[in-house]
């Protein structure tokens, strides 16, 4: 994960992926902007977006490797050492967990959609870099809209007892740590019909092909629950890399190899990356298993 942060910077300002434009081309010209008659922002420039988000993920990444309570290294020892302990630790164990577990799920679900002939397919751009941009801050707009608003926001009407500013930003947070949840049920409906809402988005305004919208669903769903339970960090970095780090090494394939973007993910190293993270999530559903069980024993 931490070698696509210089990747993805490299591709943005020093490869040809924008052809005709670079990352001096002004942010006023983006359609969206225009949509929104932002006219304001003409001397801001798509790279200086990039930097803002690329430097917000990047200080996410080093609050997840070194917290909440324990750093990385402290809770994937004991992991590696072939003895069970508590992941609630670590943003970042959290993070590569679950986002393994949707790759795992996206593949389960690709497969059976192509045997009854439901392909999922990227919706049209019309340059590279634009694209690469906008995948790149869209986890962070999204999150905020799916996750704090619609999630977050309503759990903190439900249960909090509380109307101090401090608490409520604490609470969207992490809801979990801090909000006198005792069942999960209610909650779960949230995060579910949220997922579904979110897979619905990426086919109505995001124009993927309508094979897209079980895999966002789910994914919407996982992301949900990891926000709920674990906090915005841990949701936002997931989301991250299905985005962020997912196209960064697609293009820096496609672009060495002078292939398309969808080719170039039947390239070996990205068939490679993928394994692992496969392995990952084959290993982290395990731990789960044995999460569950040991707390079924205990009850």
């Amino acid at each position: 994960m931490i070698f696509s942060f210089p990747i993805g910077a490299y591709l943005f300002f020093n490869s040809h992926l924008g052809k005709s434009i670079d990352y001096h081309y002004p942010l006023s010209e983006l359609e969206f902007v225009q949509h929104f008659g932002l006219k304001s922002l003409a001397a801001i420039k798509i790279g200086d977006l990039f930097v803002v988000a690329w430097v917000f993920f990047l200080i996410l990444f080093a609050i997840a490797a070194f917290g909440p309570k324990k750093s990385f290294l402290k809770v994937l020892s004991p992991i590696m050492a072939g003895t069970h302990e508590s992941q609630d630790g670590n943003y970042l164990v959290h993070t590569i967990k679950w986002f393994s577990i949707i790759i795992i799920l996206s593949e389960v679900i690709n497969t059976m959609q192509e045997f009854v002939g439901i392909k999922t397919t990227l919706p049209p751009f019309e340059n590279d870099l634009l694209q690469f941009l906008s995948v790149t801050v869209a986890p962070v707009i999204e999150e905020i809209g799916f996750r704090i608003i619609l999630i977050g926001i309503p759990l903190f009407l439900f249960y909090s007892h509380k109307a101090s500013a401090k608490h409520f930003f604490k609470s969207l947070w992490n809801p979990f740590a801090n909000l006198p949840i005792s069942n999960s049920k209610k909650p779960i409906v949230i995060i579910v019909i949220v997922g579904v809402f979110f897979g619905a988005a990426h086919i109505i305004t995001d124009q993927w092909s309508e094979g897209k919208f079980a895999q966002a669903t789910m994914s919407g769903i996982i992301i949900g629950w990891v926000y709920y339970r674990y906090g915005f960090v841990a949701s936002v970095l997931i989301h991250w890399a299905t985005n962020y780090m997912i196209f960064s090494y697609g293009y820096l394939v496609s672009t060495v190899n002078e292939t398309s973007f969808v080719d170039a993910f039947s390239h070996s190293l990205l068939q490679t990356i993928e394994i692992l993270f496969l392995v990952t999530g084959a290993l982290s559903i395990a731990l789960l298993s044995l999460e569950y069980q040991k707390k079924k024993l205990e009850v």
